[in-house]
């Protein structure tokens, strides 16, 4: 058996983590489990939404938060009250790490965005991830997993031909996302411990999802068409309304993905009233998360009216704008021509020297900008400059080993 110190990596490293659900978490998570130590601050009413305990109530789910926070430590504090925010700040001093997944603008507001905290802590590596990034029309909006997954193009691809299109069953949009931050914080944090500057990061799941999409964008490049859905070739029911609505003109991706946390009733109430429903708020059939379920294909008839009238954009504006989580199936194409991204470095154009191509870049941003995409190297383009720079073989040895073909 492997002694526990075999995978302590990062013993010593100290983490403070504000996140939450499971984007967030997946990042800290695969930290803690490489041993970090991993602090996680939560508030003393209920923690992190992903326990999903309920007052008064005995806690009957707790799978969902014990698979993103194996390993870690948890403190509450009410970051609310000026004595808490004292001491998570002293924590912050202390700390290599910070995470935080909170709603667009959350930890500002708290006095513990990246200008304050870097006040605190020269050095600290601090990272944010979020459902879009900044210059994104839909910067301000919030996102779980599908919305992430239909605006980052998985959903637009998945399904049967013909068909309407259907979300991935793996969480792409969290746990994919918070690993792509987790691998460029680990190189963070390599440079700081040999210079020690600190940074910052952010990585969007929209942002994220591209980054999964290369297949499909390489094989767009060679068709120069939209990928289409082919479910027999492609490599829950608890919560209502949250799925796929139809929108104008009735494309095969003109689809709006809409949510309603049961964790928020706000949700629905705020979709009501972006519909011109605002009776139904109250109306028994619709009033709790299990008269909806009950009821769930009169709501979801009543939706998909509302959608049709509108494009996915249209739908989009006004649900996402309402605090909503929404997102509209955006196919490779869209993707590929959405001018935010190539504005902000997320789609680049790889200048190689046979077949250059707009693609994704590595979807986390480094002190605002992400690493700049370079051409994909040649067969053996680089043998001789890796012999003689790592294992200082001269041109000669290398020559031999050429013509013994050996390289």
């Amino acid at each position: 058996m492997s002694n526990s110190a075999d995978y302590d990596f990062l013993a010593g490293v100290r983490v403070v983590d504000f996140t939450q659900f499971e984007a967030g978490p997946t990042c800290t998570e695969s930290l803690a489990w490489l041993g970090a130590e991993v602090v996680k601050i939560e508030n003393p009413r209920s923690g992190d939404p992903g326990r999903r305990l309920r007052a008064g109530q005995p806690d009957d789910d707790p799978y969902y938060f014990q698979q993103f926070n194996a390993n870690k430590k948890s403190i509450t504090l009410n970051l609310k009250e000026p004595q808490g925010l004292a001491l998570v700040k002293d924590l912050l001093r202390k700390a290599d790490i910070t995470v935080e997944n909170m709603a667009p603008g959350t930890i500002e507001r708290l006095g513990l965005g990246y200008d304050e905290v870097k006040k605190l802590n020269p050095g600290i590596i601090y990272c944010q991830v979020k459902g879009f990034g900044e210059g994104s029309p839909y910067e301000a909006n919030l996102a779980f997993d599908m919305i992430a997954q239909a605006t980052g193009g998985t959903i637009s691809v998945t399904g049967e031909k013909g068909r309407q299109p259907v979300k991935p069953g793996l969480s792409f949009g969290d746990t994919g996302t918070g690993m792509t931050m987790a691998i460029t914080l680990l190189a963070a944090l390599r440079k700081r411990d040999k210079t020690g500057e600190g940074c910052r990061l952010q990585v969007a799941m929209q942002d994220a999802m591209l980054h999964y999409m290369r297949t499909n964008f390489a094989t767009q490049s060679r068709t120069g068409k939209a990928i289409e859905r082919d479910g027999t070739h492609s490599g829950g029911g608890s919560n209502t309304p949250s799925g796929l609505y139809p929108c104008a003109p009735g494309g095969p991706n003109d689809y709006i993905w809409i949510m309603t946390s049961r964790a928020n009733p706000e949700h629905w109430s705020r979709l009501c009233k972006v519909m011109g429903k605002e009776d139904l708020i109250e109306d028994p059939r619709f009033a709790t998360t299990a008269a909806r379920v009950k009821n769930e294909a009169e709501v979801d008839s009543m939706i998909a009216a509302w959608t049709k009238a509108r494009t996915k954009h249209e739908a989009m504006s006004e649900v996402g704008g309402a605090g909503i989580p929404a997102g509209p199936v955006l196919d490779t194409m869209e993707l590929l021509n959405e001018p935010s991204f190539e504005r902000r470095g997320i789609m680049q154009v790889m200048p190689h020297k046979t077949h250059p191509v707009k693609m994704p870049s590595w979807p986390v941003r480094i002190n605002g900008k992400p690493p700049t995409v370079k051409a994909s190297p040649g067969l053996g383009e680089h043998t001789a400059e890796v012999l003689t720079g790592w294992l200082g073989l001269s041109a000669d040895e290398v020559g031999k080993l050429k013509a013994d073909k050996i390289v």
